[in-house]
């Protein structure tokens, strides 16, 4: 009679859930499988799961946000401007195109919805405290380039110190630019010295302040966009003094005076006329 080998009812387990038991130093592991094992793990070691779920979640927030960061080539602000679905699109993403560079990698930073008044009776007044607020964070964090604006925010851009005089800026930068839209600078003030400050104590004080004349705007009225939009007042453009990406500022002026029919960046044409791009002053 043949010799048979005893029957046993050990289970085969795979290395994978061995490892995992030793682990979790969890023997029901060793021991458990399929959907038995499965419900074990669920009812141990939800919470350690989730854990690792979430950092998952957030590992790969991170990543994804590191892979599709676009660079931004330069911070726009509309100041007392509203401006349509259009002109949103032809000041910001339309101006990436003209660079001829990669959209999905490069972006115009475009700020909207901020207003500067002192007329309480202004239905944007009380957006104002806010606006001052986020202007300034944006020139403090060297965030903020270009403003396109009305008078009253002009005058308060100016006044405050925080435009270039464009006249030396385009002369310096490019002079054959300078000379196509020279006619269309417009001079401001900025106040270097007052004693404001000393008025709040003493209310019998004159106010006095020591100014200096520069250009510090440019017309925008007859650049095509601005034109097409339909503003009933001015729209200047200043460069903020501290903006650290002068060339890209060179390329939007550029960009703006060539709105018909722009040339790729850095081709500029300067054989039109004047007066096909800025309105002469009246």
């Amino acid at each position: 009679m043949k010799n048979t080998a005893p029957c046993t009812s050990d289970i085969s387990l795979s290395p994978h859930g061995k490892r995992l038991g030793s682990l979790l130093h969890d023997e029901n592991l060793h021991t458990l499988r399929g959907r038995k094992k499965v419900q074990h793990i669920l009812t141990y070691y939800k919470f350690p799961l989730a854990l690792i779920c979430l950092i998952v979640f957030f590992a790969g927030r991170i990543i994804y946000g590191h892979l599709t960061c676009k660079e931004t080539l330069l911070y726009t602000a509309l100041v007392n401007v509203n401006a349509g679905e259009t002109l949103t699109r032809q000041l910001g993403e339309d101006f990436i195109t003209y660079l001829n560079t990669d959209e999905s990698d490069s972006e115009l930073q475009l700020y909207t919805g901020l207003y500067l008044t002192d007329d309480e009776l202004n239905e944007w007044h009380e957006y104002t405290y806010a606006s001052r607020m986020k202007i300034l964070a944006a020139i403090e964090g060297k965030m903020l380039d270009v403003v396109l604006m009305n008078r009253e925010a002009f005058d308060a851009f100016s006044q405050s110190g925080y435009l270039l005089d464009l006249e030396d800026f385009l002369a310096s930068r490019d002079v054959d630019l300078y000379q196509t839209l020279k006619p269309a600078l417009v001079a401001n003030i900025v106040i270097l010295e007052d004693h404001a400050d000393d008025m709040a104590t003493d209310a019998g004080l004159t106010y006095k302040a020591i100014t200096e004349e520069r250009y510090f705007g440019l017309d925008l009225s007859g650049a095509t966009y601005i034109r097409q939009a339909g503003f009933e007042d001015t729209v200047y453009l200043g460069i903020i003094a501290n903006s650290p990406r002068g060339d890209t500022v060179v390329q939007y002026l550029q960009y703006l005076s060539l709105a018909e029919s722009p040339s790729p960046a850095g081709q500029l044409p300067y054989a039109y006329k004047i007066k096909c791009l800025l309105s002469q002053s009246s």
